[in-house]
């Protein structure tokens, strides 16, 4: 029996910037991040993918050849990660991969979301099984089928006794608000927006991809008026579970609401885009708390430290602090919560998901697409 069990977890987020790889050790308790590596998405790829997930028409071609550009960029990925880690693939058990989410619609008679990267492509590349489509299960079930992290999140980060919450930054975020006993359930959400509408706007004004530490945000003045208006966002006062995306928030929905307002500096509209976002966390992470001791971030955003102190000004009486700080660093926590949902499919394990997406039953998510020639590890 071999002395490691490996999983590579992969992603790529709403920001749609690059696709993080890891491969995690679950034969060690806690389960050990081995090696990290991060695949820039080309400005081509980027723009047709960005294309995608503006809702607009796009011909089925573009649609295809998109999927299986994306599921080559993956595999890339991987073969890259397990190249630098110099280990061999015959030693992965599998890969879960997320892939990128071009459309995610969790109402209406028909709700369903789409994630693209060619679990097939992926599979037949790296010659590791691959665990992939985790999200549409849970919505069969019943569920809006995000956010998924937050079991990983409880199993990884909770502790007894400690009321605390795990906060994710991405384009969008989610918060976890973890159970400090075993008579409580985890709670998890789509907070709202995290990066994507500030990244939006500096590209929109400055032609960059994001903003970085904050520093275009720290020189302007937030607006009340603007931040008024969009904490009226109905979104933001709907109860849990729920889930958003690009959408919802996006340049375009900012744009309307900057039309009903006088002229004001896009660096003012910088500074009020990133209020926004650590109010509306703080908002959310106060709905059914009684006094989270801790919030740990992880994502792009903990790397913001103008964001992380308006966070810390917004809630007073917690402790904001990045999950490096926990034992994670804040750029892996996804990836590694896809390998574990990747090891759960392999098990067979179905996650019990309802009180973070409404799922009307413990389901197993993902499924496998098996690589033909594979000689798979024994598991633990």
């Amino acid at each position: 029996m071999s002395a490691h069990e490996y999983f590579i977890g992969l992603l790529s987020g709403t920001s749609v910037d690059g696709i993080d790889a890891v491969v995690v050790d679950f034969a060690a308790t806690p389960p050990r991040l081995i090696a990290t590596h991060s695949e820039p998405i080309p400005d081509t790829l980027r723009a047709r993918i960005l294309e995608l997930c503006s809702g607009q028409r796009v011909s089925l071609v573009t649609f295809g050849e998109t999927d299986v550009a994306l599921g080559r960029l993956f595999a890339q990925a991987a073969n890259s990660l397990l190249s630098m880690a110099a280990i061999a693939a015959r030693d992965v058990v599998a890969i879960g991969s997320h892939g990128q989410t071009v459309m995610h619609h969790p109402h209406g008679e028909f709700p369903f979301t789409l994630q693209i990267g060619d679990p097939n492509t992926i599979a037949w590349l790296t010659g590791i099984s691959t665990v992939a489509d985790f999200r549409r299960k849970d919505m069969a079930a019943g569920g809006q089928g995000a956010p998924l992290a937050p079991l990983f999140h409880q199993d990884f980060f909770g502790r007894q006794g400690t009321d605390r919450a795990v906060l994710n930054i991405g384009g969008i975020a989610n918060i976890t608000l973890l159970a400090s006993s075993r008579r409580q359930r985890t709670l998890g959400f789509d907070t709202g927006p995290g990066n994507v509408l500030m990244d939006s706007w500096i590209k929109a004004k400055r032609g960059l991809a994001y903003d970085h530490d904050g520093e275009w945000a720290s020189t302007g003045r937030v607006n009340q008026s603007l931040l008024d208006v969009l904490m009226s966002e109905p979104y933001l006062q709907r109860p849990a579970p729920k889930s958003t995306g690009r959408e919802l928030f996006n340049l375009d929905w900012l744009r309307s609401h900057l039309q009903s307002l006088p002229t004001m500096a896009d660096e003012d509209v910088q500074a009020t885009l990133l209020e926004f976002t650590a109010r509306s966390i703080a908002q959310s992470v106060n709905w059914k708390s009684n006094g989270v001791e801790d919030v740990i971030v992880c994502g792009g955003g903990a790397h913001n430290s103008t964001l992380m102190a308006a966070l810390q000004r917004s809630m007073p009486e917690t402790k904001v602090l990045s999950s490096a700080a926990a034992g994670l660093a804040p750029d892996w926590v996804e990836g590694v919560a896809f390998a574990w949902m990747a090891r759960k499919a392999w098990l067979g394990e179905a996650i019990a998901t309802g009180s973070v997406t409404g799922a009307t039953r413990p389901c197993i998510l993902g499924g496998i697409y098996k690589h033909e020639t594979q000689d798979t590890p024994t598991l633990h």
